[in-house]
């Protein structure tokens, strides 16, 4: 029997049929403003609310306060104070970028890291994370040891990516065959704004909705519709590229 991590995001959960497989790292992509960091606030924040699941937040872009007016605007209304009663344990930019390379950052996280009072990790982002490696072998080999040490410590992580292209299959990294799965965020112009899809692309070990889903975010974070997008990134046919 596979152990599911649920995210407690509308709709999310039925596409992943439960839930992200727990102890897993999944990639979450998207170009700007799709929803990624919103998607990993909504998933730590539901972690303590609604499962009892303890969380830490790595964000190499943002400082504490930031996150924490970011979390407040979406509703999320007890961010503050799981964050200060230890539920939610925060690792800014302030704290992360301190130290000039990554084994040095890596050695003030270990001991939250092998608490196993924690469930959950964020990861945000991988392109900041990556701006400590010289080379893609260097940043192939740390990303390895970093995802062995969070699946050896129980987390279930989500670890974001920023994506230039709209559309993934016209932009696929190294990042994408290292994690376990795989969920993208699109958003496609339209005349009165925008439309936001999701699409779970892979998830080791689950059996998974791989349709496009619309989505859209609002007061409470992203929630995703049950009625598959009218295109689909499987068949050139049907693509919009």
């Amino acid at each position: 029997m596979i152990e599911l991590t649920k995210t407690g995001i509308d709709g999310l959960d039925d596409i992943l049929n439960g839930g992200i497989v727990k102890d897993s790292t999944t990639l979450i992509s998207g170009n700007p403003g799709a929803g990624k960091s919103i998607l990993c606030l909504q998933y730590i924040y539901n972690g303590v609310e609604m499962f009892d699941e303890k969380g830490i937040y790595l964000t190499f872009e943002e400082n504490e306060s930031d996150l924490r007016e970011a979390a407040e605007s979406l509703g999320f209304d007890k961010w503050a104070e799981f964050v200060e009663n230890g539920d939610i344990q925060v690792y800014d930019k302030q704290v992360l970028l301190r130290e000039n390379d990554f084994s040095s950052s890596l050695d003030i996280l270990l001991d939250d890291l092998e608490d196993d009072e924690y469930d959950r990790l964020v990861l945000d982002s991988l392109a900041m994370f990556e701006l400590f490696f010289e080379n893609e072998r260097e940043k192939r080999t740390y990303l390895l040891k970093f995802t062995d040490i969070l699946r050896e410590n129980g987390l279930t992580s989500l670890l974001t990516n920023e994506q230039g292209a709209v559309f993934p299959d016209t932009e696929i990294g190294l990042a994408n065959y290292l994690t376990d799965g795989n969920i993208y965020l699109i958003q496609t112009p339209t005349d009165s704004g925008v439309n936001r899809y999701v699409w779970v692309a892979k998830m080791r070990k689950q059996n998974i909705e791989t349709d496009i889903y619309p989505m859209e975010i609002d007061w409470g974070g992203l929630k995703v519709h049950q009625n598959a997008s009218a295109f689909s990134m499987m068949s050139d046919e049907d693509s919009p590229l």
